[in-house]
């Protein structure tokens, strides 16, 4: 069972390995304008969750870069969240970067400022897995889900909080937040994984990564913030709950009874992106159906 959620950078495929348009209820959900004229960035968002969040703040009217893994088929994928969002009246461009590298990272974030004249909001977004028992787990093993989930976390927010610093501020905008940095992190910086160690500690370093940013950057006027994710339903996750068995096991421990789609995730991202959330920085927000609220323990435990 694998119930973290998928970020989809670099290995995963859309559920069922199809390369195809994000379905309708991913396409058509519907937000205020409040988001118009800010610019997004969003790693890892060629699939799962990270699509669905670049699709919803374009909806929310962001204009948005699609940041994909380079190699691989990720670029094709890209392009179908770019033109679902064209389609549906959005803006939005597609950038390829792996966000482990200093200089590749530099370059997304100098790409999205000549396309669009500035950066608003990043979504961190990118992340992979790499299971073992802790005694076969090799320094690389290790040091690759490092690399990636929280070395990576920290040069995108790096980035984004000198564009933030460097470029002129919105005198519209007076008073409200003028960049906003937000991790998409797991359930599993507070639930311990066994032969996932990599993965948690990643994200519990992530955990305190948010916070000490949000500590520092917000006399800038610059909010940090997380989204923990629980059981999302993504092609990396499908054998825990692609069968009746593995279903009602990952079920046992959601209280609210049913997976999170990574819409949920979504609509979660462009809350804490936009002015109604103005006042909450350093905060971590779990969308987990309750999988955090130690269900074993449901009937006096």
């Amino acid at each position: 069972m694998r119930p973290s959620p998928s970020r989809d950078y670099p290995e995963t495929l859309d559920i069922g390995g199809r390369l195809q348009a994000p379905a309708a209820k991913e396409a058509g959900m519907q937000h205020a304008t409040e988001l118009r004229g800010r610019v997004a960035v969003v790693t890892g968002a060629s699939s799962g969750i990270g699509r669905a969040t670049a699709i919803g703040l374009a909806a929310a009217g962001a204009r948005v870069v699609v940041n994909h893994r380079t190699g691989g088929d990720s670029q094709a994928r890209a392009a179908v969240v770019v033109e679902a969002i064209q389609r549906n009246g959005g803006t939005a461009v597609a950038a390829a970067a792996d966000i482990s590298r200093e200089a590749e990272v530099d370059h997304l974030f100098e790409q999205a400022a000549q396309h669009y004249g500035r950066v608003d909001i990043l979504v961190n977004n990118a992340g992979i897995e790499h299971p073992s028992p802790v005694a076969d787990m090799t320094l690389a093993d290790w040091q690759r889900v490092i690399d990636v989930n929280l070395t990576g976390h920290f040069l995108c927010a790096r980035a984004a909080a000198r564009a933030f610093q460097a470029q002129s501020a919105d005198p519209s905008r007076d008073g409200l937040a003028r960049g906003n940095i937000l991790f998409i992190s797991s359930v599993h910086e507070v639930i311990p994984w066994a032969f996932q160690v990599n993965y948690a500690a990643s994200k519990g370093g992530l955990s305190m990564l948010m916070k000490s940013l949000a500590q520092e950057l917000a006399p800038a006027r610059i909010r940090v913030n997380s989204i923990a994710p629980g059981a999302i339903r993504t092609a990396i996750n499908q054998p825990a709950w692609d069968t009746p068995e593995s279903l009602a096991k990952l079920l046992q421990l959601i209280p609210y009874g049913r997976i999170g789609e990574p819409e949920d995730v979504a609509r979660a991202a462009v809350w804490l992106a936009g002015d109604a959330s103005d006042y909450v920085t350093g905060t971590t927000l779990f969308v987990d159906g309750g999988m955090t609220l130690y269900p074993e323990f449901r009937g006096a435990g």
